[in-house]
């Protein structure tokens, strides 16, 4: 995987050759690698607009595997190019959530609504 979503310019020579050696040997890996890429590039670089020539670029390939992914992307497709695009996110609120679940878990479930509160706040 490193070979086909990993930047280029951090691959080794070796991997590089390895990499064109199976490209070479079978179009679908190759088929399979081009569009990996651009869809790596796309995260990378942030390019929400180019995610609907993308997705048309898979539904023209014949791999079938991809087409299960475009089709989940495709369901939700203002979110992830609002993912892609905007630069914000919820990391921060996922955090907290994360923490908080952390240490409710913590008391086994015995703890009462105001022990939870005095730790959430104390932990802080």
């Amino acid at each position: 995987m490193r070979w086909v979503i990993g930047r280029p310019e951090n691959q080794s020579e070796t991997a590089r050759q390895h990499l064109k050696d199976l490209c070479d040997r079978c179009g679908y890996i190759a088929a399979t690698n081009r569009l990996a890429r651009s869809f790596a590039t796309i995260l990378r670089r942030r390019d929400g607009h180019r995610l609907i020539s993308w997705l048309k670029e898979v539904e023209q390939s014949e791999l079938k595997e991809l087409h299960v992914f475009a089709n989940g992307v495709r369901k939700d497709l203002a979110a992830v190019t609002a993912g892609l695009t905007v630069p914000w996110n919820s990391g921060a609120v996922e955090g907290h959530v994360n923490r908080i679940k952390m240490l409710k878990r913590q008391h086994y479930g015995r703890a009462g609504f105001e022990l939870l509160k005095r730790r959430i706040l104390l932990a802080s």
